[in-house]
Order: C-alpha cells, then structure tokens, then sequence
C-alpha cells in the first residue's frame, strides 16, 4: 500500500507539473510579455509568503483539520514586527524573533483548544481569525507602519539570480515540510490522525501533542510569511493577508491534499502555488477582470475539489492506515 501511495503521489506530481507547463504555454501564446525573465522572477519573488503559509495549511489539512486565521495572524505578526522596528528600535533579528514567536502563540492557541475541548478547527480559527486582525488593528493604531530599507533585504531579489532571499528560504521549507512529513515518524503519524483519530488514539499514540505541533507549525510559518510580506512591501499593513487563508487552502487542494485528512505532499502543494501564481499573472495579463479572475480561480478550486472526493472513494485507506501505524 505505501508503494501505492508513493506512485499516487508521483503521478500527481507529474499531472501538475504537466497542468503547470499547459498555463504556462497558454499564456505565454496569449500575452507577448508572459514568456519573459522578467515575469517568471516575478512570479517567484512574490510567492514566499502564500508559499510557507500553505505548506503550513498542508500539515493542517493532513490531520483532517481547517486553520481559516492564517491571513490575519500573517498580519498579527508583520505588525508587531513593524511596532518592533518602528516604535521599539529593536534589531531586525530581534523583531523578526518576535515575529515568528507571536505565529507560533496563535498557532498554539488554535491547537489547544481544539484538542482540550474538542472544538471544531473551522470555529476555533474563525474566532482566531478575528481576534488576530483587531490584534493588528490595534498593534499599529489601523495604520500601516512604514518600515523601509531595513526590510527590503528580505525580499530583495538578489543580483545575478534576481530572486530573493525570501524566494530561497521558502524553497528550504518546503524541503523540509516534505521531508517532515514523508521520512520522521511524525509525519505518518500525522498522516494517520487525518485518516483516522480514534484508531491512532486507540493504538497508544499522543493525537493531542500531534495536533498541538501541527497548529504550531501553521501559526509559525503564517508568521515567517509575516516577515516576508513586510520584506516585499518595505511597510507593515494591518489590512495584510485579506483572503489569503483561501488562497493558501486552494493551492493546497489542487496540489492534491485531501480535505478529508489523510494524504498530501508538500512538494505537489509547492506546484499548486505555482498554478495559482501563475493562473492569476496570466489571466491579468490577457486583460482579464479581477471578478473574472475571482471566477476562474474558485472554478479550478471546485474542480481539484471534485476530483478529490473521486480519489478518495476509489482508495483503500485502511489498508494505508494500517501500514504506517504499524510498520517495522
């Protein structure tokens, strides 16, 4: 059954890559300044934060569960990381620390109540989803903090290679997202949680640190996007990340993670950023609206949706379940 599930996860791989290279020709023939340079370091450059962010929306939707704050805690954490710089005269390094320390605390909190009083993900971060943008509201008086050049370096592309620093930081986690979830013990177990609770709970292992973990991590890598939003505008905007947990939930999606829990790749959700990227730089450039942008986007959602319930309902998990659980 794992060899099964590696050759699934491989030809999804190779179905995306081929979808990604269609967009890609597609525009490319529609619009005479998308096969370009120019465009692809672009489109590299502003996808650091969307891209930790959804590999952190990965592991959530692995376990079965929903985190809807992380856009707002994106903006939580470039404020006080703005305050940090702005108001408190703190160093980057220092700021940046307190950055991703205020994801993590947001992630934590998301965890542990919805393993302490069994609360649903989808209320728990909703009500978090709130709470973190009055947090940032009120962190920079509902005004954006202009930071500057200080920042700039994060998302500055870099010469020669002309992708930035955050552009390679991210590729990073995604490496290790996926080695976390495909070589460690913990990513079978999280596999595992998402495929079936009770019986991990039932086989001896900690469902709740498991889940405690996987909220941490959406809250720590919401706040490393944080860091690099306000590397790429320079400013911290409380109105930051509007939206931004359904676009990370869609690139997850069509990457191939189940919304049932219980299967997904980093490396494939990696993809699906790309496609949204690139979907939504195309469509711009041949001129189309931002509703109809809107339209075509949530329609290549409901498609990877649909064709999700479909792999779902012609696969065997339990035979899956059963083998990582209990494998030599």
């Amino acid at each position: 059954m794992r060899a099964r599930f590696k050759r699934l996860l491989t030809q999804e791989f190779f179905g995306l890559l081929v979808a990604l290279v269609i967009l890609i020709g597609f525009f490319s023939a529609q619009s005479d300044y998308f096969w370009s340079v120019l465009t692809f370091t672009t489109l590299a450059n502003q996808m650091p934060a969307l891209l930790v962010i959804a590999v952190g929306m990965t592991f959530v939707l692995i376990v079965a569960g929903i985190d809807l704050s992380v856009g707002s805690v994106m903006a939580l954490c470039g404020a006080v990381l703005g305050l940090a710089i702005v108001e408190l005269q703190l160093p980057l390094w220092l700021a940046a620390a307190m950055c991703l320390l205020t994801g993590l605390i947001c992630g934590l909190f998301n965890g542990s109540v919805v393993t302490r009083w069994g609360v649903p993900s989808f209320i728990v971060t909703l009500g978090m989803l709130e709470i973190a943008r009055g947090g940032a509201y009120l962190v920079t008086d509902s005004k954006t903090l202009y930071i500057g050049s200080l920042v700039a370096k994060i998302s500055a592309p870099l010469p020669i290679v002309s992708l930035s620093p955050a552009w390679f930081v991210a590729v990073i986690v995604v490496v290790v997202g996926q080695l976390l979830l495909s070589r460690t013990v913990f990513g079978r177990y999280a596999i595992a949680v998402g495929t079936n609770e009770e019986a991990v709970h039932l086989s001896g292992i900690n469902v709740t640190r498991i889940k405690l973990v996987v909220f941490g991590i959406a809250g720590t890598l919401a706040g490393l996007g944080g860091l690099f939003h306000v590397g790429y505008l320079q400013s911290a905007d409380p109105n930051a990340g509007i939206g931004l947990e359904l676009s990370a939930i869609a690139a997850v999606v069509i990457g191939g993670t189940s919304l049932a829990g219980g299967k997904g790749s980093v490396i494939n959700t990696f993809l699906g950023v790309a496609i949204i990227a690139v979907l939504q730089t195309g469509l711009a450039q041949i001129g189309a609206s931002e509703p109809g942008k809107r339209v075509v986007t949530g329609l290549v959602i409901i498609a990877a949706v649909i064709i999700d319930v479909y792999r779902n309902r012609s696969g065997d998990i339990g035979d899956y379940l059963r083998g990582i659980l209990f494998r030599k």
